[in-house]
């Protein structure tokens, strides 16, 4: 077993999610249930033991769970999300991650943090500054992971929702990424990619990675690098600026 893997189901109001960078198209909420279920299967498949946060009807976007909390080894940082309406959604996370047992700690006002913002390449973390993460949420995020040897690197975000919604690492330690929404130069090893759904994807283990059905060049490309991708359609889903990382939270060995 891998550890286990946090979901959340979508909420009946998911169609009044947040769009921010696109224009707002009709969300097929049943359709949506159906691509979840099948993500849950993914990660199941991939040797995931898949844990559900309760539902939380009154929250449009809380399918997207990795908003909500940051794990960094031991350590789960319950975040403060840049945008208020979501900030109920932490709590019901508070609770699942109290019953796995893991030390909590906090992102405080005036801080902002999304986990969507926060990307973990071996020793160092990524942290996106954009419309959803402040200054004050990158610096307690810092203090708070320095004792674990990590180190936080802020990244200026351009035209996108979140970091990882531009960039996420592969097994190997390369990054993909969209040069035209983030600054390339900060980042060690990378390789660009020409669909916007090609930057997110989700090492699952092994050579496993997760990616959207809406990337089939990038998903070639992994094959051709010797890696296997996982495809789930999320595209109910990505309606909402969502993607592969932001409907899950993966706990190596938990």
């Amino acid at each position: 077993m891998n550890g286990t893997s946090l979901i959340r189901p979508p909420s009946s109001r998911l169609a009044e999610g947040i769009v921010t960078h696109i224009g707002r198209t009709e969300v097929d909420v049943a359709r949506a249930r159906t691509q979840h279920a099948a993500y849950a299967d993914a990660l199941a498949a991939s040797d995931w033991a898949v844990r559900a946060v309760p539902a939380a009807e009154d929250c449009p976007d809380s399918v997207f769970v990795e908003d909500t909390v940051v794990v960094c080894g031991d350590l789960a940082v319950l975040t403060r999300p840049g945008a208020e309406v979501r900030r109920p959604e932490v709590a019901g996370v508070a609770g699942l991650v109290a019953a796995l047992g893991l030390p909590m700690a906090r992102i405080e006002a005036p801080g902002t943090l999304d986990g969507g913002d926060v990307l973990q390449a071996g020793r160092t973390v990524y942290v996106g500054r954009g419309g959803r993460t402040n200054a004050d949420g990158i610096r307690q995020l810092r203090a708070l992971l320095a004792p674990l040897g990590r180190t936080v690197v802020a990244v200026p975000l351009r035209r996108v929702l979140h970091l990882k919604s531009a960039v996420t690492a592969l097994p190997d330690g390369t990054f993909l990424l969209l040069p035209e929404l983030v600054p390339a130069e900060l980042f060690p090893a990378w390789r660009p990619v020409q669909e916007e759904g090609g930057c997110h994807v989700v090492p699952l283990g092994g050579d496993r990675v997760l990616i959207a059905a809406s990337a089939p060049q990038t998903a070639a490309l992994l094959e051709d690098l010797g890696f296997t991708p996982v495809v789930v359609d999320i595209s109910e889903f990505e309606k909402l600026e969502g993607c592969v990382t932001c409907l899950s939270v993966l706990l190596p060995g938990h």
